[in-house]
């Protein structure tokens, strides 16, 4: 890949701060091996997740490369003999997780490059010092003042940006920093802004930022030059190491670091705020801050690589405030940066986690004080201070500078628009991800919640009560029942109001048959002719009667000598003289 090289249509720019986590979920025994089945997962989602097939000797060939940090690794020792017992496995698996964790949790190993391409090879299987050669070596050949006296390996933390130190043939004694790095997932800026940004970073002459003489940025990467300080960078200083050693023997270990005096403090604190302030005034935004991006000259603090959030490139913190709501804009972050930078000069070591409540004994107060608006808890739930507030405090108020004259850095008003727009399309995605977190964590305490034993047993509790009181509810519901058929006998049924009014001839035959029901004498013989007034058809036939004590048959019988009448079979009767007495 050239220089000038454009990216693959669709190229992700990965996130190299997002960190890893590695389970291993499973081990299968080959002919003459163990075979351990690792689970990474990038970030928070699940679906980010792949899976990698390890052996012991892998595991024991990273631990060996990670020797060079000082650091005594948990790894699992080796066995000759037993080493396919079932049991034996099983416990190896337990000490090989447990050396997983310890690697991926720490803040300096956890970014290498080695445990990078262990966990994840498909992403970082390049040769990144062997790209940055070809991008130098481009650059030289159009450019022949300048020559590669040695490269830095392993100079810096960040995978995609390696450091080689070159010397300018008119000034053969002079030693200069250049410094390749390909652009990172916060890169918001057009090409053409960012060309801008660059061009206005080498102009600037200012005694609180580092020169930067000169840039090449192309559509995937870029190119800078800055002179080369012999003393190496703030940390250097506190960890009292050598700059061109590797950062990991440097920094994960270091047997002799040591804060700074008070009057160093004041005067680095207030020399870095100042130049924070420089950068926020002129609408530049940094995000970069921590004690190895800061070169102490003469006295003078000056902030390095101040041109990183321009290019895109994550924070080395973003870990850390990702994981805090409040700190969601750029000047928080930096705000952030300096609170962490703050207690690594004041303890000679940065603070193991976020938010810090607990400060040893310093010489004064009011770095206390200061520390504590920026790291406690209340801060990280309630916000950072702003910059200017900073400069008011106590602690940096009264601190005397070399250079009091005000400066200022003068931004075209197009490119101060097209910064304001990348800052906040930067602030906005780390928002977003801020809530994606956030979103986890509940989720995470709520399934903690729900399967821990407390809450499984008051859930069988709560089963219970709604169980009995459904069955109480069940019984009161039958007693009713009970209740309301024992008196309905005595209650007449109730009448269906849709149902419709039946007709006249039909009512009287219903009438009819329900008198007919309640007579018990028996009736006499039937006619033998049928009967000529009454029309059966008219009148539907009366369901069969029954009596438990016998009376159906008579009452039959009744019935059909009723039906079976006819006017016309009577016979006239003689008149009765009634003045007449009987004899």
């Amino acid at each position: 890949m050239s220089f000038l090289e454009k990216p693959a249509p669709g190229r992700m720019l990965l996130d190299d701060t997002v960190p890893l986590t590695a389970v291993i979920e499973a081990s299968q025994n080959l002919q003459s091996h163990t075979e351990y089945i690792v689970r990474v997962q990038r970030g928070v989602s699940a679906e980010n997740s792949w899976q990698v097939i390890r052996r012991y000797s892998d595991f024991d060939v990273l631990n060996s490369s990670l020797m060079v940090c000082g650091i005594t690794l948990p790894l699992p020792p080796k066995k000759l003999i037993g080493n396919m017992d079932r049991e034996f496995i099983a416990e190896r698996q337990r000490g090989l997780q447990a050396f997983l964790d310890s690697i991926t949790q720490h803040p300096l190993l956890s970014s290498s490059l080695t445990i990078k391409k262990f966990l994840d090879p498909n992403n970082y299987s390049a040769n990144y010092t062997e790209i940055a050669l070809q991008q130098v070596s481009m650059f030289f050949r159009s450019d022949l003042k300048w020559e590669v006296v040695e490269p830095l390996k392993d100079n810096g933390w960040r995978i995609r940006k390696k450091f080689f130190l070159i010397k300018n043939k008119e000034q053969p004694k002079e030693r200069y920093l250049l410094s390749w790095v390909d652009l990172g997932p916060d890169k918001f800026l057009s090409d053409k802004d960012l060309q801008s940004a660059m061009k206005l970073l080498t102009s600037l002459s200012t005694p609180y930022l580092c020169p930067l003489l000169f840039s090449s940025t192309s559509e995937s990467s870029a190119l800078l030059i800055r002179p080369f300080s012999e003393r190496g960078s703030l940390r250097d200083h506190i960890c009292k190491v050598k700059p061109r050693e590797s950062y990991l023997k440097k920094y994960c270990n270091p047997k002799k670091s040591q804060g700074l005096e008070l009057q160093h403090i004041k005067l680095y604190g207030r020399q870095i705020l100042e130049g924070l302030k420089l950068l926020h005034d002129g609408g530049l935004f940094f995000g970069h801050l921590h004690a190895s991006n800061v070169i102490v000259d003469d006295g003078v603090c000056r902030l390095m690589d101040v041109e990183n959030g321009m290019l895109g490139v994550p924070s080395a913190l973003r870990p850390a405030f990702t994981q805090l709501r409040k700190i969601n804009t750029t000047e928080s972050i930096d705000v952030f940066c300096f609170g962490y930078l703050l207690y690594e000069m004041t303890y000679g070591r940065p603070p193991d986690s976020v938010p810090v409540d607990q400060y040893p004994d310093v010489p004064s107060t009011a770095v206390v004080s200061v520390l504590q608006s920026m790291l406690s808890a209340e801060a990280c739930k309630s916000g950072m201070p702003r910059v200017s507030e900073l400069l008011q405090t106590p602690l940096f108020r009264d601190v005397q500078l070399q250079h009091s004259e005000k400066l200022q850095i003068k931004v075209p008003s197009r490119l101060k628009e097209a910064l304001k727009t990348a800052k906040e399309s930067l602030e906005k995605r780390l928002q977003e991800e801020q809530r994606g977190l956030h979103q986890h964590r509940r989720l995470t305490r709520a399934q903690s919640h729900h399967g821990s034993e407390e809450e499984k047993k008051r859930r069988k509790i709560l089963a219970r009560k709604k169980s009995r009181q459904s069955a109480y509810e069940n019984e009161e519901d039958v007693s009713v029942r009970n209740n309301n058929n024992s008196g309905s006998g005595a209650s007449s049924p109730p009448t269906c109001p849709s149902s419709p009014t039946p007709p006249v001839h039909h009512r009287a035959c219903s009438i009819l048959t329900v008198s007919l029901g309640a007579l018990t004498a028996p009736p006499p013989p039937p006619p033998s002719s049928p009967p000529p007034t009454l029309d059966s058809s008219s009148c539907p036939p009366p369901p069969p009667l029954s009596s438990p004590h016998g009376a159906g048959g008579g009452r039959t019988a009744l019935l059909s000598s009723i039906q079976a009448f006819s006017k016309g079979k009577l016979k006239k009767a003689d008149s009765v003289d009634h003045s007449k007495p009987i004899i």
